[in-house]
């Protein structure tokens, strides 16, 4: 079999001269990474980590990423990748979870208390025996007592090494699920799941990735959409990477201006923020003609945003479609195919996709299901969790709980999640139907519905709706206006206005929250 980490092993040998990672002054070629990503991986042989270990590690978007996801791979080890958004008691549920013997914690800025919020957690994990911070000379020093540097361990660390070859099926990264709806679980993902997802995303009918591209990677690599799209395919194509170590609307347009951009990967928040921002002495002309492919995941891309892109920038958004149990791209709007905005496209090579009904049976074309899929992009299963598993993997086939309708050209539409569904009084409402029609309301630039309960109709329709600058519409005015085109038992009868939604640190909108009604204490 081969190990994930060959992919970076391999471009060292084929592109010696190709700019491997940017990021703010730092400049680093392939043979650098590699150099540096060995040093690492001897680093964790002295502290005695061997082969199936889980060796967790939270880091923002800069080059030090790469080089321990790399060297934790080339150990054999397991690696974790654990979001710097998260506090406390959420890094200690992961960390115990997956049964992490190592944590290496990024510094803290006084924005970003992470390593103590990572301290406070590895001293309740009593299974993880070493804390290290992450001092890669970025961010302001912070030396707890009695715990180790990671520059003082790889300090003068041999340049070369021999990776593992693992097992067929062996995990190479424990990545947790959103938790968008619930308790976060760790999907075990192979070498072979996230080695062949890389491969057929780079290919030339999906996003066509070759050495000379330059990504701009602004999705965190912790989640596993940056990883493949953007940090995985990148690497196995010897293209050039550019860090971005937080988002900022702004600044996605000054790096894709000055670094040449031709590669972009976000999801639909992240390009409704893009629309609303200032642009500020950058050549938009030039941007859009370097644009060689832009692609939207993690959720459904309203086809306004779609539309107002292509207007405004004159840039066009692909849409795919995927979930961290599948490595993560299921699906694509691919370049050989017809592009059909509203659509997240049809299988990738080498997945098979239906949609079912609750019966396990498929249903026709046209027909709402939901999504199941299986091909070498599957995970292993849940860590730790077989009932969690089998609740999603029957037969070989992932149940993605998402509801979706497939054309006559098996080009798929998702309609909402499972869980999301609303019953009105016995009738099925789908928040993305009665979000769509809310988004092409003159003064609406991003909506979420949500269904709250109601003891009469079991179930009512809430709308939280974000308005565009300049532009007022009261909650009835609204009401009124999306009752003229849809059915009325779908129309929404809570119509909230809002400066902002909750999202995750991926961007994903939290719709449980919103439910909750405690999400106000998130801004």
């Amino acid at each position: 079999m081969f190990n994930l980490s060959d992919i970076l092993s391999n471009s060292a040998k084929r592109y010696p001269n190709n700019e491997a990672i940017v990021c703010g002054d730092t400049r680093m070629k392939y043979p650098e990474l590699e150099a540096k990503t060995n040093q690492f991986a001897n680093a964790l042989l002295n502290l005695g980590i061997k082969p199936g270990d889980k060796v967790a590690f939270g880091c923002p978007n800069v080059p030090i990423f790469l080089v321990i996801y790399y060297g934790i791979l080339k150990t054999g080890a397991v690696a974790v990748p654990i979001s710097i958004m998260l506090k406390g008691n959420e890094i200690k549920h992961q960390l115990r979870n997956t049964d992490s013997k190592v944590f290496f914690c990024y510094s803290s800025t006084p924005k970003l208390p992470f390593a103590e919020y990572g301290l406070e957690a590895f001293n309740r994990v009593k299974s993880c025996e070493h804390f290290v911070v992450i001092d890669d000379g970025s961010c302001e020093e912070f030396t707890p007592p009695t715990h180790k540097m990671l520059s003082t361990l790889t300090k003068n660390q041999p340049t070369t090494f021999t990776s593992f070859l693992p097992q067929e099926n062996e995990t190479a990264v424990i990545i947790h699920t959103s938790g968008t709806t619930g308790v976060q679980k760790g999907a075990e993902l192979s070498h072979t799941n996230l080695t062949m997802n890389a491969m057929v995303v780079s290919t030339s009918n999906v996003a066509n990735i070759q050495s000379s591209d330059r990504l701009l990677a602004a999705l965190p690599l912790n989640h596993v959409f940056g990883q493949t799209v953007m940090m995985n395919s990148g690497i196995l194509s010897g293209a050039t990477i550019v860090l971005m170590p937080r988002f900022d609307p702004n600044k996605v347009f000054q790096l894709m201006d000055s670094e040449n951009i031709t590669v972009f990967s976000g999801v639909p928040t992240m390009f409704w923020a893009m629309l609303r921002s200032k642009i500020e002495s950058v050549n938009m002309v030039k941007v859009a003609k370097n644009l060689q492919t832009v692609i939207s995941g993690g959720d459904s891309l309203p086809v306004e945003i779609f539309n107002n892109f292509k207007t405004k920038y004159n840039i066009e958004i692909t849409e795919g479609y995927g979930m961290t149990e599948g490595s993560p791209v299921v699906t694509f709007s691919h370049k050989n195919l017809p592009l059909k905005p509203g659509s997240i496209g049809t299988a990738l090579w080498g997945i098979e996709i239906k949609l079912v009904n609750d019966k396990g049976n498929e249903v026709e074309n046209g027909e709402i299901g939901e999504i199941a899929f299986k091909g070498c992009n599957v995970m292993k299963g849940y860590y730790n969790n077989p009932k969690g598993t089998a609740e999603v993997l029957i037969d070989g086939w992932l149940h993605s709980g998402d509801l979706a309708i497939m054309d006559e050209d098996g080009f798929i539409f998702i309609v909402g999640r499972k869980k999301e569904l609303i019953i009105r009084s016995g009738l099925n409402v789908y928040p993305k139907e009665v979000e769509m029609a809310l988004m092409k309301h003159r003064a609406i630039s991003m909506v979420c519905v949500v269904g709250v309960p109601d003891k009469i109709k079991g179930e009512e329709v809430k709308a939280f709706a974000v308005l565009k600058p300049k532009k007022n519409v009261s909650p009835s005015e609204l009401r009124g206006w999306v009752n003229e085109r849809i059915a009325s038992y779908k129309c929404p009868k809570h119509i909230e206005i809002v400066d902002s939604l909750p999202m995750n640190a991926t961007g994903k909108i939290l719709k449980r929250v919103l439910k909750d009604g405690h999400w106000y204490d998130l801004n």
